[in-house]
């Protein structure tokens, strides 16, 4: 029985989707809802990855651009994308994503320490990688991703 539940401790679920060409994936209870991109408000002078802000059942979101905040150029809007909304230091961000996939259940203790590049995204941006049978995911690190601009300034 013992066994079992330290086995328990190890599974998170991931949320995955695709960043340009690269799947990535973060822990689903990081994730406050996923939905489709709803009329935004333009933000004058904020960033180019910044596509504007919205009000969620009486939440104002800001909406970014994952692939153009990465440097993988703009996500296509007319492919429906979605909208992964998060909570990041008190506030709600939406992060525009290609395509959403699969949940997939993973065992922590076989995450492997993210590579330099992953599809085209640098490696300090995940906090590791987890392999399927058929697949790659990196784990996206969304702290980090939001602090990008930070660090450029």
């Amino acid at each position: 029985m013992d066994a079992d539940k330290s086995i328990n401790e190890n599974l998170v679920e991931l949320a995955t989707f695709f960043v340009g060409n690269a799947l990535c994936g973060m822990d689903i209870l990081k994730i406050q809802e996923i939905n489709k991109l709803i009329d935004m408000t333009t933000v004058p002078q904020a960033p180019s990855y910044v596509l504007g802000i919205l009000n969620l059942r009486g939440q104002i979101i800001t909406s970014i651009d994952l692939s153009k905040k990465l440097g993988l150029g703009e996500t296509n809007l007319s492919r429906d994308p979605r909208n992964v909304i998060v909570n990041s230091k008190g506030e709600h961000i939406g992060l525009l994503v290609k395509q959403i996939s699969d949940v997939v259940q993973a065992d922590t203790t076989k995450f492997e320490p993210p590579p330099s590049n992953m599809g085209g995204i640098q490696g300090e941006f995940f906090t590791g990688v987890y392999k399927t049978t058929d697949k790659l995911i990196g784990i996206l690190d969304v702290e980090k991703v939001l602090k990008l601009e930070e660090t450029k300034k």
